[in-house]
């Protein structure tokens, strides 16, 4: 008897431990490394401790996630919110008309950083320019197991975004997709596979640029990374430098909010991008332009949060099963 309650107490402390473990989430560190306040937006589930906040240059701010959480990060610009909070955002607004954003995700363009804990195992995240792209964004993994590679798009695409693409006085680039609507650059309708829904020129010329970030629906093999029980950074315009000292703000300790003085939101006020048709020669100048060509924004609707968590967890089940049939073996 004695022997067989050992044999019950044991797995069962052991599973608890790795249960515990494989709880622990990710502690996510957002950092802006912009000459402006960037507003980053959050949607997830379940919810953090917010969904939109006010960042200033210099400054960052960290957030502790539950394991299993699925959500994406972005970051808003050219913000005007009066003292009670409410107001609007030139590129990858939510649409709350408040700082929060309450469950609404970006507006195109927007670059997109994305994210899905594992239950004890692998996390899966992903920079993704579907939805466009206003920001320079990059993800990286801290402290984890596994490939834990950086990705993102370190770029600024909106210096070479083709006429066709361009909105809001030049700061966001559109997807073709959202640009032109069609099912071809959306991967819709009869174009709804990876077979059938190619990478388009616009595709193919901004994938050159980022070529770690997704740049259509089916971009998933060379953009989608993994790494197991790790904490991530994410950083907004990750190449930028303060223009001078007056412009460096205080870095925050995670989880204490922001210290740095916030601007005062003087930005001019956007302008709508010219449409033109697709492959025009401003485009075609853009991909000859130095060689350093714009990632693929081509097909908007980036909606991959959830594509992982079903195989995490099998994962996760499979390994308990396993280690108790060698303990009860031996």
């Amino acid at each position: 008897m004695a022997h067989l309650s050992c044999i019950v107490v044991v797995p069962a402390a052991v599973i608890l431990l790795f249960l515990c473990q494989g709880g622990r989430g990710a502690m996510f560190t957002l950092v802006n490394k912009c000459s402006q306040t960037v507003w980053p937006g959050i949607l997830g589930s379940p919810k953090l401790d917010t969904t939109g906040f006010e960042l200033p240059r210099g400054s960052s701010r960290s957030f502790q996630a539950p394991t299993g959480w699925s959500g994406r990060f972005w970051g808003r610009t050219g913000c005007r919110f009066d003292d009670s909070g409410s107001g609007s955002c030139a590129t990858a607004d939510c649409g709350s008309g408040q700082v929060e954003c309450g469950g609404g995700g970006a507006t195109p363009p927007a670059t997109l950083a994305e994210f899905t804990l594992g239950t004890g195992s692998q996390d899966f995240y992903d920079v993704s320019l579907v939805d466009g792209y206003n920001l320079p964004v990059t993800v990286d993994a801290s402290g984890g197991s596994g490939p834990c590679a950086s990705t993102g798009c370190a770029e600024d695409l909106n210096q070479k975004c083709p006429a066709e693409l361009r909105t809001e006085n030049g700061r966001a680039c559109r997807s073709a997709c959202d640009a032109f609507k069609t099912p071809q650059y959306c991967c819709a309708g009869a174009y709804a596979s990876p077979s059938l829904c190619s990478p388009s020129i616009y595709s193919q010329l901004f994938k050159s640029a980022c070529p770690k970030s997704y740049s259509y629906a089916y971009d998933d093999a060379t953009s989608t990374f993994t790494c197991t029980a790790a904490n991530y950074i994410i950083t907004f315009c990750p190449s930028s430098a303060p223009k001078s000292s007056e412009s460096e703000g205080t870095t925050t300790e995670p989880g204490s909010g922001m210290e740095a003085e916030p601007e005062s939101g003087t930005e001019e006020e956007p302008e709508s991008g010219t449409e033109a048709e697709p492959g025009s020669d401003s485009m075609q100048s853009a991909m000859l332009a130095d060689g350093s060509w714009l990632a693929n924004l081509a097909t908007g609707g980036s909606n991959r949060l959830d594509h992982s968590r079903g195989g995490v967890q099998f994962m996760t089940f499979n390994i308990v099963i396993v280690f108790l049939h060698r303990l009860l073996q031996s």
